[in-house]
This record gives C-alpha cells, structure tokens and sequence, in this order.
C-alpha cells in the first residue's frame, strides 16, 4: 500500500520510528492478505487525506493505553515501555496478534476522522494573537477555532511559552511549551509581548464536523490515542492541557466550518480572530471555498472599533515539500507571512 509506506516515511521523519517500523511491515502485511489487510478492507482506495493508517494505528494505540494490549506495551514509551531497532521483530509480532484479535474495535476507529487536537500548535496562535493586537490594540479578543477538536487550543493564553530569553504566559500554566522559537524568538514577537504581557480572551468558540468531548473518558483516549507513543513531551502537554480544560471547560460546536462562521459576527469593543491549524486539508474544496466567502465577509465588516483577524498555520506546498506556515491578515490588508514551524508547531523559526 502506497498510502502506509508514505505514512511510514512520514514518521521516520519525524522522529517515530516505532509507527515507521509497523508501518513498513503493515503494508507488506496487506501486500499478503494478512490481518492488516483485513483490518482495512473497503478503504484501499480512500482518499490520502483520511489518513487510513494513523487511524488504524491510534485504535491500536488505544487499546495499549486501556491495558488489552499487554505484549504490545513493553515497546510502547508512552505506556511506560521502550522501542529500540532491534525490538522491530518482536514489536510487529505484538502488534500483528493485536490488529487480528481486536478486528471489530480497530474496524470503528476507522470510521472516525484523525483528531489530533496538537497543543503545540497554540505557540504559532499565540505568536499570531499577539502580532494581531499590537496591529490593533489592546481589545479584548473572541477567539474562534475552525476545526477545533477538543478545542483545548481555545484556552491558549493560558498556555506559558518559554524561547531563549524570552517568555509568556502563566509561570504556573499545566502547559509549557519549551523550546518554542529556534534561535529565539523573533523581533516582532517580542516587541509585542512586551507591550501586550496578558490577553483578555473574553469568548471562545469553536467547531468542529466530529468534536470531541475532552472531558469524556472516551473523549479524553481518542485524543491521548493520536499523539504517537514515542512523543513523550506531546504527551505531556495534552496532559496538561486535559487538566487545564477541566477547570476551563469550553464548548465546540458540532458543525461544518463554513455554516458555523456564518453565524459569526464582528462585535464592537473586541478583536474577533479566526484561527485554524493543519484542518485545511480535511476540508472538501467547495466547503473551503464557502470558508473562504465568510473570512471576506467577515474583513469587510469590521471596522476600527470592531476588527477582525484571520490567523492560519497550514501547510503550503513548495519545491515537493510541505512548509507549514503562520499566516496572518488584519481585516482587508494583505496577508502576511509571520513564521515557520515544525508540523506539530514546536520550534517554529523566522522567515
């Protein structure tokens, strides 16, 4: 299967090299006819965007983290065990027994979307939150997430952001994001801490075609599920972040991103900024391109008094490789490139 080794390569790169290990042998598994191919019959064909093999991989992953997978633990760092290159045998074999002998759990992680809710990525919201208020002022802001999962990335400003020699945020947040700009953090993002050393977020909305509910143990799984296991600081902060939305708890509503938005206006004495991260390409082009209707709407609407910022970190094709970018625009102003960052939004660096 194409999709899966691509998949695999993809992990490698990004430093998981248990999923690119199982990857590799799962697809040489469905080459033969193997559990894995039974496992995902009827979605050979399904579009690379549903990403069939992380969702096969986070049921697996699922049933580590809830103890009905005891071979496989021991190689998984997030269940407390270990993965080394020589495990590779031993690991598939674990992993092979699991996929044959839980078909019917696996076959319903299937049929739900990815929802890797990244807290990580708030370092690039953040990053754009504050380049937006010194645009426009200290306002209180209304945030609004598209594609917001458990829509922990919603209470954001109450995440702390550490770089060399500089720092925002609550010094007692759950969540830190260390490391958060190579080579520290740039000019215009610490010019516009200094003059902005809090956010008064006064609403936060969010929506998402299937949210979960981070507050629901089955909820609270599905997103421990698909942060990979060798990711142990990600880990980490959805922990923190989990913790953070039960004291905070937020709502996202159960809705397509373009009809959501249509109920989104801008509002007098606030800065209303409309956030998104790697959800594009979940999105079919003609649902995109109402998106793209209501963001115009919303710029023409808002004024002075009442602004509107559209934030995006998304990836952007070029030279055969994906760079995912902050991007931001100040009502009807041009868009404007602000930083780069790591898929996962940790470090992100200066262009």
């Amino acid at each position: 299967m194409a999709a899966i080794e691509r998949q695999a390569r993809a992990c490698a790169a990004m430093d998981a090299g248990l999923y690119a290990d199982l990857l590799t042998r799962a697809a040489g598994d469905v080459r033969a006819g193997g559990p894995c191919a039974t496992a995902i019959a009827g979605y050979e064909d399904a579009p690379a965007d549903d990403i069939v093999s992380l969702r096969l991989l986070a049921g697996v992953h699922a049933l580590v983290l809830t103890g009905r997978a005891p071979r496989l633990a021991p190689f998984y760092p997030s269940a407390g065990g270990a993965y080394r290159a020589a495990d590779a045998p031993a690991c598939w074999a674990a992993f092979r027994a699991v996929v044959e002998a839980e078909h019917d759990t696996l076959r319903g992680w299937l049929r739900r979307p990815p929802q890797t809710n990244e807290v990580g990525r708030a370092n690039l919201l953040l990053a754009g939150l504050l380049h937006a208020t010194r645009e426009v002022g200290a306002l209180p802001v209304r945030l609004v997430e598209l594609g917001a999962s458990g829509g922990l990335n919603l209470l954001a400003d109450r995440f702390r952001v550490e770089a060399a020699g500089f720092a925002w945020g609550p010094p007692d947040s759950p969540v830190v994001l260390p490391d958060a700009w190579r080579g520290g953090a740039p000019r215009w993002l610490r010019a516009a801490a200094d003059g902005h050393p809090g956010l008064t977020v006064v609403e936060r909305l969010g929506c998402d075609i299937t949210p979960l509910d981070p507050a629901d143990p089955d909820g609270a799984l599905a997103l421990r599920a698909y942060v990979w296991p060798q990711h142990t600081a990600r880990a980490a902060r959805l922990a923190g972040a989990l913790e953070l939305v039960r004291r905070l708890p937020v709502r996202v509503a159960a809705k397509g991103a373009a009809d959501f938005l249509a109920g989104i206006s801008p509002r007098p004495g606030t800065l209303t900024v409309v956030w998104h991260s790697v959800m594009r390409q979940y999105v079919p082009a003609d649902e995109w391109a109402r998106v793209t209707a209501e963001l115009e709407r919303l710029a023409a609407e808002g004024s002075a008094d009442a602004p509107v910022a559209h934030l995006s970190f998304e990836p952007h094709p070029r030279e055969a490789r994906n760079d995912f970018q902050l991007r931001a625009r100040i009502g009807t102003a041009p868009e404007r490139l602000l930083a780069e960052a790591h898929p996962h939004g940790l470090p992100a660096w200066a262009v």
